[in-house]
C-alpha cells in the first residue's frame, strides 16, 4: 500500500512555458477580438474582426456574421505570434502599464503603418471620434490580459 500513490498526492503534470504562451495569446486574440466584434454590431465601431480578412479573402461574405467569426478566429491564431513577441520582448517586466503600452503600440501599427494593406479601413483622421476611442480601449485592454498573463507566467516559471 505504501508504494501506491494515492490519487490526492500524485503530481499534476505542468504545462510548459511555450504551451501557456500559446494559450493565453489564443484566448486573449478570441476574447477581445469578440468583444469587438460586440463595439462593432452595437455601432461603437465601424470596422469589425472581418477586417483581417480584407487584403486576403475575395467575396462579400467577409461583411456577413461568418465572416467576422473567420475574422475573430484569425485574429486568435494571429494573437498567438503576438504574445510570443511580448514574451521576447517584456516578459521580464511584471507590471499592468507594460502591457497596456504594448498594446497602444499594437494600436498604432495596426492603423497607422499597416492602414495601406486594408482596403476597408479609412485613416485615422477620417475615423469617428467613437470608433478611435473603442479600439484604443480595446487594445490597451488586450495589451494588460496579454502583457501581464504572460509576465505572471513568467514569474512562476522563475519560482
Amino acid at each position: 500500500m505504501s508504494e501506491e500513490r494515492l490519487e490526492q498526492s500524485k503530481r499534476e503534470q505542468q504545462m510548459t512555458y511555450g504551451t501557456k504562451v500559446v494559450i493565453i495569446g489564443f484566448v486573449g486574440g478570441v476574447f477581445w477580438s469578440l468583444l469587438g466584434y460586440l463595439a462593432f454590431y452595437f455601432n461603437f465601431v465601424r470596422i469589425g474582426p472581418a477586417l483581417i480578412l480584407m487584403p486576403w479573402a475575395l467575396g462579400d461574405w467577409k461583411e456577413t456574421y461568418i465572416g467576422q467569426l473567420i475574422g475573430v478566429i484569425a485574429i486568435g491564431l494571429l494573437s498567438i505570434a503576438v504574445a510570443f513577441l511580448y514574451r521576447a520582448i517584456l516578459a521580464k517586466v511584471l507590471s499592468i502599464w507594460a502591457g497596456v503600452g504594448f498594446g497602444l503600440i499594437l494600436w498604432l501599427i495596426v492603423f497607422y503603418v499597416l492602414n495601406p494593406i486594408f482596403p476597408g479601413l479609412k485613416t485615422v483622421q477620417h475615423l469617428d471620434f467613437n470608433t478611435i476611442i473603442t479600439t484604443l480601449c480595446l487594445y490597451a485592454l488586450y495589451g494588460a490580459f496579454i502583457g501581464f498573463s504572460i509576465s505572471y507566467e513568467y514569474a512562476e516559471q522563475q519560482q
